[in-house]
């Protein structure tokens, strides 16, 4: 990479060209072809081009992985080591992804269609933050000892559960990973990722930086291919300990079916979200609070499970605040993701765009009003490009403000009291995210209180750092990630009781 403090369009389509795709799964320290020999075109949305052909894993691979990472586990060569040296070990894995994120980044935008802006500091630079901040904390996670009475002693311990699959989504392909990567792996565990097939070269490229690192062979697995087949195949497996899930709730919802179907692994889900984004009349920074609205459900293309994809608004400022959210969108229209000065880039494939166009067809037909947007763009592109859409007078019994869209459509509501809005934010299925807009301190503890979500913003948008769980209420999932509460998926707490004679 040119090493001008700010690169160009023409810098990134530079290194692009010389750019070498990672295509096989990595099993047991080796890069290896599906045994079957079958592949799968990997397009970019960009412009539809196929940057490779990539492995394309099924049951057979699934059980040669698992082989590999069970032998790994039994064999203690990761499990047995001092935290310490596994601390050092992922510090280290953290200082190559951080080493090599221009072309980790130049990967996550072809493969994906973000902005390589947001890939190269949202993505990469956050992958890198997650595995540090996880490894600092591997040896600051005790045990505990009962109250006992004097001649006996109670020990409350942790141990890592085994082995652990992790399936991931193609919104943050490599970011998502380390959520659960890191923890799992900081805890002992042997580790298969299972990345998204409409996204999988960051995976397949971290897992020789892995190795790299320091992580012995068959702890670190990563197997490309489809859910229906490999993803199917390691959730029903009878020696997979462990399976963490981020997607759709109803994948999330098969794969409890599957786990109880086999031999009952733990499942940890973070699933689908619609998240209510509340805004009071009273809010102390109306321009901001617009402009945060904007950015909610318009970055990452909408494609962002916590997007804030319903905007409850108070009627009295409903037609003034609308026209400063329309306002601020005219910087996320879409543009060309190698451009360092885009900030809304394609959306992942062409089955995605065409759910987005029917949605806000839909939207139209169920009698909302289009305010902003709607359009495709760019389409002799051969990308898939889409405006940021606005309905106004939505109701939550619309398709468009009840269904996860996962893509830049806002539906926006209205209410007169703050016990209205409430009801109407928690009238979902979903319980990820939400956000309250307020100068009133006790209205915001209240409203942040009574609402049914995992994680709720009061003056802000998606806050937060590793230092905060994130995870879901009702059908937005289970378990937590990040923060200590994350290394709570990946181990068994066990009881030992001592008699001292």
């Amino acid at each position: 990479m040119n090493k001008k403090k700010h690169p160009t369009r023409e810098d990134w389509e530079k290194l692009a060209a010389d750019l070498t795709f990672p295509h096989q799964a990595f099993i047991g320290g080796e890069y290896l072809d599906a045994l079957s020999g079958e592949t799968f075109a990997c397009e970019s949305p960009i412009d539809g081009r196929i940057l490779t052909q990539v492995a394309s894993c099924d049951t057979a691979d699934a059980d040669r992985a698992v082989k590999a990472a069970r032998t790994a586990f039994e064999s203690g060569v990761w499990r047995d080591l001092p935290p310490a040296k596994r601390k050092q070990i992922l510090l280290k894995f953290a200082d190559l992804i951080a080493a090599n994120k221009d072309e980790l980044a130049l990967l996550e935008t072809l493969d994906m269609g973000k902005p390589i802006r947001f890939s190269s500091s949202v993505d990469v630079g956050g992958t890198a933050r997650v595995l540090r901040w996880t490894a600092e904390a591997i040896d600051k996670v005790y045990g505990e000892v009962a109250p006992t009475p004097a001649n006996q002693i109670g020990m409350i311990t942790r141990e890592a559960v085994g082995v652990v699959v992790a399936i991931v989504p193609w919104n943050f392909p490599l970011l998502m990973a380390s959520w659960k990567f890191a923890p799992a792996l900081a805890m002992g565990n042997s580790v298969i990722l299972k990345p998204s097939e409409k996204s999988p070269l960051t995976a397949l490229r971290i897992a020789g930086l892995a190795k790299e690192a320091g992580i012995p062979d068959g702890v670190f697995n990563v197997l490309p291919g489809f859910g229906t087949k490999v993803g199917k195949a390691l959730a029903q497996h009878m020696d997979v300990d462990t399976l963490a899930f981020t997607g759709s709730t109803a994948v999330a919802k098969q794969l409890m079916v599957y786990a109880g179907e086999s031999n009952m692994k733990r499942v940890w889900l973070e699933a689908g979200g619609k998240s209510p984004n509340i805004v009071f009349a009273d809010a102390p920074n109306l321009e901001k609070a617009a402009e945060a609205a904007a950015q909610g459900m318009a970055f990452n293309m909408g494609q962002v499970c916590t997007a804030g994809t319903r905007l409850l608004v108070e009627a009295s400022i409903k037609d003034a605040f609308v026209a400063l959210v329309n306002k601020a969108l005219t910087k996320w229209q879409p543009g060309h993701p190698l451009d360092p000065a885009t900030l809304n880039g394609a959306i992942v494939d062409k089955q995605q765009l065409t759910k987005v166009l029917g949605y806000i067809e839909k939207g139209q037909q169920e009698g909302a009003h289009l305010s902003a947007g709607g359009e495709q763009l760019f389409e002799t592109s051969g990308g898939y490009y889409v405006q940021p859409t606005v309905f106004t007078e939505a109701k939550n019994t619309m398709q468009i403000a009840a269904e996860e869209i996962f893509g830049p459509v806002l539906s926006v509501l209205t209410f007169d009291t703050m016990e209205e809005a409430i009801t109407q934010a928690n009238a979902t299925v979903y319980g990820l995210a939400a956000a309250v807009w307020t100068a009133d301190l006790n209205k915001a503890h209240k409203t942040a209180k009574a609402l049914r979500a995992g994680s709720v913003w009061i003056n802000n948008y998606d806050g937060g750092d590793m230092t905060a769980p994130f995870g879901g209420y009702k059908q937005s999932g289970n378990g937590r990630d990040k923060s200590l509460h994350a290394f709570d998926k990946y181990t068994e707490i066990k009881a030992t009781w001592l008699s001292l004679e």
